[in-house]
């Protein structure tokens, strides 16, 4: 534990604050906020700086780590408009934001005039750049980073790795725990309980994730639904024993059974924030059939539509559409949670029936 494996130093390292020194590019960042993507500017730095050393060729000093880099990817810009067709709501949604993106970042390049025409003509090179900055930029919004060497750990739900910076802006990797020889050296890239961001993300599936997000999509957002848990990483199934989080039951609660009904909705929603677990659960208990019943709804018909969609993939060449048999694996991975929900579902809604009966 404590054990140095890579040290970077600054002036290798890419960031938004540098490129800004570096790059005159005031007419494109101007673009990409009229298209409303001003939050996208920082990885937009990078996006052009990135560029920029690759058409410097082998006169680049990072030439090698540029060359290093994978140009095959799996993720949201790489795939075809079929592969769009087999992707699950959550995953659809995050991969057509990805794309909005990057033809924002396209279009907001024509504005840089020192970059080669035919060079921001060709997708190849302009997605490659794309998927190099946002597969391997990490920090603040408003300062991303990439560290050569630092960017080639993998992602791991359990982790070995931690990067650091001094205050010259060096960093350095730290293993987290004593490491066996001959295992992985992991870091994280985001929250492992939804492995559907990564997917979009990255183009890889994390089938070490504990719990995947519920796949409800269809409630609005309020105030107090998010203050009951209504977020990506919180209202999550549990792959292996298909347990459900408070805050899906929480949720299901409020939004959808007690709608009719202001008096106890609100009721609710004061006990949670006053910490009245009583009066909380006499609620729940109160509504459960109703609750499971309409849970029991969503997993349902959600597992009928994954099969629906992974149909669709039956017969399609792989040479043309290279991403499927990830779409699919990704798709029978959430399947197989919501099936271990489902059995504990269906007992539950059996049991209420009986009792209530």
């Amino acid at each position: 534990q404590g054990f140095p494996v890579v040290s970077v130093p600054g002036g290798m390292i890419f960031s938004t604050a540098r490129s800004k020194q570096e790059l005159s590019i005031d007419e494109a960042v101007d673009q990409l906020t009229r298209l409303g993507a001003g939050d996208d500017v920082p990885e937009f730095y990078l996006f052009v700086q990135i560029l920029s050393e690759y058409q410097k060729g082998d006169q680049s000093p990072w030439y090698p780590w540029l060359n290093s880099l994978p140009r095959l990817y799996y993720n949201a810009i790489s795939m075809t408009d079929f592969c769009y067709e087999c992707l699950p709501p959550l995953v659809f949604s995050l991969s057509r934001k990805e794309r909005v993106k990057f033809d924002n970042y396209v279009t907001a390049l024509q504005k840089v005039d020192f970059l080669n025409p035919e060079m921001l003509m060709d997708p190849a090179i302009t997605k490659w750049a794309y998927n190099v900055v946002t597969t391997r930029s990490f920090g603040p919004n408003d300062n991303k980073r990439i560290v050569p060497m630092g960017d080639m750990f993998n992602h791991g739900t359990e982790t070995e790795i931690d990067l650091n910076f001094d205050d010259e802006g060096n960093c350095f990797a730290y293993t987290t725990k004593d490491v066996p020889a001959g295992s992985p050296l992991r870091m994280s890239y985001g929250d492992p309980t939804n492995p559907s961001v990564l997917f979009a993300k990255y183009g890889f599936l994390d089938e070490s994730s504990p719990a995947t997000f519920c796949k409800i999509m269809t409630i609005q957002p309020t105030p107090q639904l998010k203050d009951l848990g209504l977020d990506f990483s919180r209202m999550l199934f549990y792959k292996e024993s298909g347990d459900i989080s408070p805050e899906v039951w929480d949720v299901m609660l409020y939004s959808q059974v007690l709608g009719s009904d202001k008096n106890v909705q609100q009721a609710f929603y004061d006990a949670h924030m006053n910490g009245d677990a009583e009066t909380k659960n006499n609620i729940h208990q109160h509504y459960f059939p109703q609750t499971a019943a309409a849970l029991q709804k969503h997993v349902d018909t959600f597992i009928e539509q994954l099969d629906e969609l992974s149909a669709k993939g039956d017969g399609k060449d792989i040479n043309e559409h290279p991403r499927l048999p990830l779409i699919l694996r990704h798709n029978e991975f959430v399947k197989l949670t919501f099936l271990n929900v489902k059995r504990n579902l269906d007992s539950m809604v059996g049991q209420s029936v009986e009792q209530y009966a």
